[in-house]
């Protein structure tokens, strides 16, 4: 589904990524796990194209992504829905309007087709009849949930997920995993997940990717990883554990 060879990226002094090379399988969900400013959200900005490589090549179904015009790039990027960070819900915008937003964007459906596919997205995670509320009237994770309504709602071939739980209690980030879990399993797609969370990776990936100082230096099933002999994934690990007993 998506293969990554030899990506740099540098923002002037600041060498960011230093040689990613991964593979993320189709249909599963793969967690690329790293601490805070490793470079996660600059390579999932690759994955989508809203960033180019200094050198190296992103493959999506077998297209390098990298050699696209902006036109060509647009028409990609409907392959993919994304979930931002605290999930970027238009205030001005009530939850319908904002889950319907990229179906008026890019299709022609009428208002009435809109409206029961936006139902269906809502009804999907968990929100049903939620359309008229505001943001300001939701929760944390009742916002992540419009937005994983909207990354959903034009049925995307790739979901991505910008640190889905950050910010979240225990209890509503444990409910936010259960739903990826939930949705990746039902729609069969290709989900990436980025994040600093250890209980996060281990609870809802097939596939777990460490990013440490521009490179990828471990992979595997979550089963792998638990077992790697990396000093820097075991010292990872265990204060991530530390942090989740306090």
């Amino acid at each position: 589904m998506i293969e990554i060879r030899g990506l740099h990226k540098s923002f002037g002094a600041l060498k960011v990524l230093q040689g990613v090379d991964l593979h993320i399988p189709l249909e599963k969900t793969t967690v690329i796990l790293g601490r805070s400013g490793a470079g996660k959200s600059v390579l999932l900005k690759h994955i989508i194209g809203l960033m180019r490589p200094d050198r190296g090549k992103v493959w999506i179904n077998g297209l390098d992504i990298t050699r696209l015009g902006d036109k060509d790039l647009n028409e990609m990027r409907k392959k993919f829905g994304m979930l931002f960070q605290e999930a970027a819900l238009f205030d001005s915008m009530n939850v319908e309007e904002n889950v319907a937003f990229p179906l008026r964007e890019h299709t022609k459906l009428s208002e009435k087709d809109i409206s029961r596919i936006v139902a269906q997205k809502l009804e999907q995670v968990g929100l049903p009849g939620e359309e008229k509320k505001m943001p300001a009237q939701l929760s944390g994770g009742m916002k992540r949930r419009v937005g994983l309504a909207r990354a959903l709602v034009l049925d995307p071939e790739i979901v991505l997920f910008d640190e889905p739980t950050a910010g979240l209690d225990p209890p509503m980030a444990a409910a936010i995993e259960d739903l990826i879990i939930e949705t990746q399993r039902k729609l069969g797609r290709t989900f990436v997940v980025i994040t600093h969370n250890i209980h996060t990776a281990f609870h809802i990936a097939h596939k777990i990717a460490m990013l440490h100082e521009g490179r990828i230096i471990e992979e595997g099933t979550p089963r792998a990883f638990r077992r790697s002999s990396n000093f820097v994934v075991q010292v990872f690990m265990s204060r991530g554990e530390e942090k989740e007993v306090k």
